[in-house]
Protein backbone atom coordinates (compact mmCIF):
# COMPACT_ATOMS: atom_id res chain seq x y z
CA UNK A 1 0.00 0.00 0.00
CA UNK A 2 1.59 3.39 -1.16
CA UNK A 3 0.51 6.82 1.05
CA UNK A 4 1.25 9.87 -0.77
CA UNK A 5 2.04 12.30 1.70
CA UNK A 6 1.18 15.46 -0.20
CA UNK A 7 -2.06 13.50 -0.35
CA UNK A 8 -2.28 12.91 3.14
CA UNK A 9 -1.09 16.61 4.03
CA UNK A 10 -4.33 18.07 1.47
CA UNK A 11 -6.82 15.79 3.68
CA UNK A 12 -5.69 16.62 6.58
CA UNK A 13 -5.33 20.26 5.17
CA UNK A 14 -8.71 20.23 4.17
CA UNK A 15 -10.67 18.22 7.67
CA UNK A 16 -8.77 21.37 9.54
CA UNK A 17 -10.23 23.78 7.61
CA UNK A 18 -13.58 22.04 7.35
CA UNK A 19 -13.77 21.62 11.42
CA UNK A 20 -12.51 25.42 11.91
CA UNK A 21 -15.40 26.62 9.39
CA UNK A 22 -18.13 24.57 11.40
CA UNK A 23 -16.82 25.60 14.71
CA UNK A 24 -16.88 29.09 13.16
CA UNK A 25 -20.57 28.77 12.00
CA UNK A 26 -21.47 27.33 15.31
CA UNK A 27 -20.67 30.23 17.40
CA UNK A 28 -22.08 32.72 14.55
CA UNK A 29 -25.22 31.18 14.66
CA UNK A 30 -25.72 30.91 18.20
CA UNK A 31 -24.70 34.43 19.11
CA UNK A 32 -27.58 35.10 16.11
CA UNK A 33 -30.29 33.55 17.67
CA UNK A 34 -29.09 34.68 20.79
CA UNK A 35 -29.20 38.30 19.80
CA UNK A 36 -32.50 37.49 17.87
CA UNK A 37 -34.42 35.85 20.95
CA UNK A 38 -37.07 37.68 22.83
CA UNK A 39 -36.13 38.97 26.22
CA UNK A 40 -37.64 36.83 28.73
CA UNK A 41 -40.13 39.60 30.25
CA UNK A 42 -41.12 37.03 33.08
CA UNK A 43 -38.08 37.45 35.47
CA UNK A 44 -37.53 38.16 38.87
CA UNK A 45 -39.42 41.35 39.71
CA UNK A 46 -36.78 43.82 40.79
CA UNK A 47 -36.55 46.73 42.72
CA UNK A 48 -40.70 47.45 44.69
CA UNK A 49 -42.15 46.08 41.74
CA UNK A 50 -44.33 42.71 42.43
CA UNK A 51 -45.26 39.65 40.44
CA UNK A 52 -49.31 39.16 40.47
CA UNK A 53 -51.22 36.83 39.03
CA UNK A 54 -54.38 35.02 39.98
CA UNK A 55 -56.26 31.93 38.43
CA UNK A 56 -59.45 32.49 37.56
CA UNK A 57 -61.63 30.32 39.20
CA UNK A 58 -63.02 27.35 37.19
CA UNK A 59 -66.80 27.72 37.20
CA UNK A 60 -69.50 24.68 35.55
CA UNK A 61 -70.27 26.88 32.56
CA UNK A 62 -67.02 27.48 31.63
CA UNK A 63 -65.29 25.60 28.12
CA UNK A 64 -62.70 23.08 28.12
CA UNK A 65 -59.63 23.42 26.62
CA UNK A 66 -60.05 21.81 23.71
CA UNK A 67 -63.18 24.17 23.02
CA UNK A 68 -61.15 27.36 23.66
CA UNK A 69 -58.38 26.17 21.15
CA UNK A 70 -61.13 25.73 18.92
CA UNK A 71 -62.04 29.14 19.55
CA UNK A 72 -59.03 30.61 19.22
CA UNK A 73 -58.03 29.05 15.82
CA UNK A 74 -61.12 30.16 14.75
CA UNK A 75 -61.41 33.77 15.32
CA UNK A 76 -57.50 33.81 14.64
CA UNK A 77 -56.47 35.69 17.81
Amino acid sequence: MIISVPGTVRRLYFLTLLVALSCFLYYALSWLSGWVSPIDHYEIPEGTAVRAFKDAPVSVDSLNAGERLRLYYWYGE
